[in-house]
């Protein structure tokens, strides 16, 4: 599978900027990845650097008020994204202001963690662990127990 992660600013705190290293170098044993940032500024001009950034893709946009998954169905629903070979996966994460409703309104999927809010660099090294594990689990690995 092929992969765009668009998030809102590099990673400040350092164990956000180690798990993202660690679990963007496992992802790599599942397909490409690649990563691009868009500059912290309003959320307006945010929003717009993130939906240019992700144009061409089919859109994850992390919020939480999206669909929530368990682990197994999570992996279930990165098999039906899948089905657009032609188009690699955008996930998406904004800055510290959220999202403007442009991004949700052309999301093709928005994905929620929790019900709460999370900081946005911990919300990024979650995602891409739940990303890794949805991989293992499609690849028959061990890594996720039930």
């Amino acid at each position: 599978m092929r992969w765009r992660i668009v998030a809102v600013g590099k990673p400040r705190l350092s164990y956000a900027r180690d798990g993202i290293d660690e679990y963007l170098a496992r992802l790599r044993n599942f397909g490409t990845i690649e990563v691009e940032t868009v500059k912290a500024s309003t959320q307006d001009k945010e929003g717009k650097a993130l939906l240019e950034k992700s144009e061409g893709c089919f859109r994850l946009v992390m919020d939480e008020r999206g669909k929530m998954f368990t682990s197994r169905a999570f992996s279930t629903e990165l098999e039906k994204i899948e089905l657009h070979p032609k188009k690699p996966c955008a996930l998406i994460v904004g800055g510290a202001d959220g999202l403007i409703p442009a991004v949700r309104e052309k999301a093709d999927l928005i994905w929620s963690l929790t019900t709460g809010t999370l900081q946005h660099e911990l919300a990024l090294v979650v995602a891409l662990e739940q990303i890794y594990r949805a991989c293992t689990i499609k690849a028959g690995l061990p890594y996720h127990r039930d």
